[in-house]
């Protein structure tokens, strides 16, 4: 392991015991907790997660994002007792895209805590101790401003299920690619879960890949921009969730590692690159390494979208409805 990862990994990285809520709530003052759970079709374990957090002292709203549901995961959630929205009803003037990426970046218009607790509603086994982990660095520490959390992922196959062995994306395809090209944050242990936590003065300072790369996107730009002082990690112990099958894992991989040749070329904003807040795809990364070659900065306010879907972003004013500045969305 990197050097910086290893003392970075001493230092920062704690058990979600080490956070009890009596400490979390000496420590809050006036930072106030949203957190969202991005939703598709998860009618069968949503509930539970919701009614596990709402209890939490520590959290001040519960927000579910639906990307299009066709099961009752709205009912569901709205019946836990979650403030559910739909994709298109957040910034309803731009038209959705598929993918949680699109659904995490709106939920930052859709909520109005300064920090924003990120989990998955596919979770299994789900303990309160999930959120109040990775709040715990947040609010007892101003310098942290992005927690992640790790665990051992459990394997799932028909009626076998194994306590690890889960992740194969993770070990094939990201960890790989950071310790190549990022060897600082290799201390991440998982660096795609779905599970963390940010200030939100900096979430609304990243771009947002539409698809299934936004949590390697989210970790590598808030290393560029934060650097890895002001990041931490949490251990949730296990984690139980829906494994994708090997295609659906395929394309998973396909997504991060196309965001990875993005975000190694992206100019860091110290060399004057653009870093509003935006949506974005996989990005072209042929487009990307020949602004990288001629120092070209990689932002513009036109739209590149090309068969990987990324396009880039300008900015413009929030609607009304929005309780907080939106994000700035793309041009269309």
């Amino acid at each position: 392991m990197d050097a910086a990862a290893h003392t970075w990994f001493s230092i920062r990285t704690s058990r979600a015991a080490d956070w009890p809520v009596t400490r979390l709530l000496a420590a809050k003052g006036d930072t106030t907790v949203s957190v969202v759970l991005p939703a598709l079709n998860e009618a069968a374990t949503v509930g539970r997660i919701v009614t596990r957090i709402l209890p939490i002292p520590v959290v001040d709203e519960v927000v579910v994002v639906d990307s299009g549901s066709t099961d009752d995961t709205i009912a569901v959630a709205t019946a836990a007792g979650a403030r559910v929205v739909r994709r298109e009803d957040v910034l309803p003037h731009l038209e959705p895209r598929p993918g949680k990426g699109e659904v995490l970046w709106r939920s930052l218009a859709a909520t109005s805590g300064d920090v924003i607790c990120f989990v998955d509603s596919d979770l299994r086994d789900f303990s309160p101790s999930f959120v109040t982990g990775l709040l715990g660095p947040l609010l007892t520490d101003p310098d942290v401003a992005f927690v992640k959390a790790t665990y051992d992922r459990a394997l799932r196959s028909g009626e076998l299920e194994l306590p690890t062995g889960g992740g194969r994306v993770t070990e094939l395809v990201a960890r790989p690619l950071l310790a190549l090209h990022w060897p600082a944050l290799a201390g991440f242990v998982q660096p795609l879960g779905g599970e963390y936590a940010a200030r939100r003065s900096l979430l609304e300072q990243l771009p947002f890949p539409c698809g299934y790369g936004v949590e390697f996107g989210l970790l590598v730009d808030t290393y560029n921009r934060v650097g890895l002082d002001a990041m931490a990690q949490v251990d949730l112990s296990r984690r139980k969730h829906r494994n994708a099958d090997p295609p659906g894992a395929g394309r998973l991989g396909e997504q991060r590692a196309a965001h990875s040749a993005v975000s190694h070329a992206r100019p860091a904003p110290s060399q004057g690159a653009s870093h509003a807040v935006a949506r974005t795809g996989c990005c072209s990364t042929a487009k990307i390494i020949r602004e990288r070659e001629t120092s070209t900065p990689a932002a513009s306010t036109t739209d590149n979208r090309d068969l990987t879907g990324q396009c880039t972003a300008a900015e413009a004013p929030a609607p009304q409805s929005a309780p907080r500045s939106a994000p700035a969305p793309p041009t269309e």
